[in-house]
C-alpha cells in the first residue's frame, strides 16, 4: 500500500511528542449528517482538524540527518524504500527501522529518537 501520510494512530501519537504548528495536513470527521460518525477524511491542512496529520514530506524534514548522544555519533541519515537508519562511523546499524512503507519507516525512528531523548 502506497500512502504519503500518517495513519490515525500514527497522528494522534505523534500530536504528543512534535509540535502541533508541525503537521501539514489533518484529519476530519465529516460533518455530513447522514454519514457515520467515525467516517472520516484527510485534507491538506492542518488548521481546524480533528486531528493533525503529517505527510511524509514533514516526516523526512523532521529527522535530523545525523545524531548524537552521550556515547556515540550516529552518522548520516539513510533511507531507502522500506527503510531508515542511523549508522556508527564503522558503518553498522545502531538504530533503524524497517517497514512496509517510507511513512510508516519515518514514523517509527521519530518515535524510537523521542525515547531515546535524541529528537
Amino acid at each position: 500500500m502506497v500512502r504519503g501520510y500518517t495513519t490515525i494512530e500514527q497522528s494522534r501519537k505523534l500530536a504528543e511528542i512534535l509540535p502541533i504548528e508541525s503537521a501539514d495536513m489533518g484529519l476530519y470527521y465529516s460533518s455530513n449528517p447522514n454519514a457515520a460518525r467515525n467516517q472520516m477524511w484527510v485534507g491538506t491542512k492542518a488548521e481546524n482538524a480533528n486531528i493533525p496529520c503529517w505527510s511524509l514530506a514533514v516526516l523526512l524534514s523532521i529527522l535530523p540527518n545525523s545524531i548524537y548522544d552521550n556515547t556515540d555519533e550516529y552518522s548520516q541519515l539513510e533511507f531507502s524504500k522500506i527503510s531508515v537508519a542511523y549508522h556508527d562511523m564503522n558503518g553498522g546499524i545502531k538504530l533503524g527501522s524497517i517497514k512496509d512503507n517510507l511513512v510508516d519507516a519515518c514514523y517509527e525512528m521519530i518515535i524510537k529518537l523521542h525515547e531515546k531523548n535524541l529528537l
